[in-house]
């Protein structure tokens, strides 16, 4: 049975429609890389113009939620899709070289959220998370230190092994292995020296200058489900962000 519109005098049309479509995927009704109803299907489906369900799947494609193929129709965005794979990565080589990315797991341990990231996350304090620390390589140089911490719940099963398999994109792997799709992120960027911990780890000397990515990565509904720290080396590289 097709949800009910929200009255017409809460939020335009399209917006309205937007969300019904968001709660479909949520619900999981058209899974990552799956094709969506066409346009004439969905307005059908919710009673509204094709123009509507147009400017609703626009704003969706806008997000990087869902993808237009010319000739084929729209598709659910997918983590696996080789185009955004790595979206979130930002790092590049100043030379502008294609590097190989592989990730090496450090650690993947059960931890408890502190109230930091129960507060982050939207979880209780004390909740269970799982802890990842892994380093990310480019063109066998370790680059990244990745500190990563997601509640446990939604990712039972994650191990070490797993974080080894993924080849350095760990969002693909939320999406296969455990239906989890990251939609957007938020980051903050500061200058940092390394610890004694992330020196080892990347070859340096202790207060050796880094880039700190502190992440936030949001699944549907925005909702929180991964805190994220990147401590990256910038000797030849550089963050890459694309300003629309």
């Amino acid at each position: 049975m097709d949800k009910q519109l929200i009255s017409p005098n809460y939020r335009p049309l399209y917006e309205q429609i937007k969300v019904l479509i968001t709660q479909s995927l949520i619900g999981g009704e058209w899974r990552p890389g799956e094709i969506i109803p066409s346009e004439i299907e969905l307005a059908a489906r919710y009673k509204v113009s094709q123009g509507t369900v147009r400017k609703a799947i626009d704003s969706l494609s806008a997000e990087n939620i869902l993808i237009r193929r010319q000739g084929k129709g729209t598709f659910v965005a997918t983590h696996n899709a080789d185009v955004i794979k790595l979206r979130f990565l930002r790092l590049t080589s100043i030379s502008g070289n294609k590097e190989l990315l592989q990730n090496e797991s450090i650690s993947c341990v059960k931890t408890k959220a502190d109230a930091y990231i129960s507060k982050i996350l939207g979880i209780k304090a004390g909740a269970a998370t799982i802890e990842v620390k892994r380093l990310l390589t480019f063109s066998g140089r370790p680059l990244i230190y990745d500190h990563i911490i997601v509640p446990a719940v939604p990712f039972k099963g994650l191990n070490g092994a797993k974080v080894e398999e993924c080849n350095g994109s760990m969002y693909s792997m939320y999406e296969s292995q455990f239906g989890v799709r990251m939609i957007r992120a938020e980051e903050r960027l500061k200058a940092v020296g390394a610890t004694s911990e992330v020196a080892i780890a990347l070859g340096l000397q202790e207060g050796y200058p880094l880039l700190s990515i502190e992440r936030v990565s949001f699944t549907y509904g925005d909702k929180p489900m991964e805190w994220r720290l990147g401590l990256c080396l910038t000797d030849d590289h550089h963050y890459l962000s694309e300003l629309e």
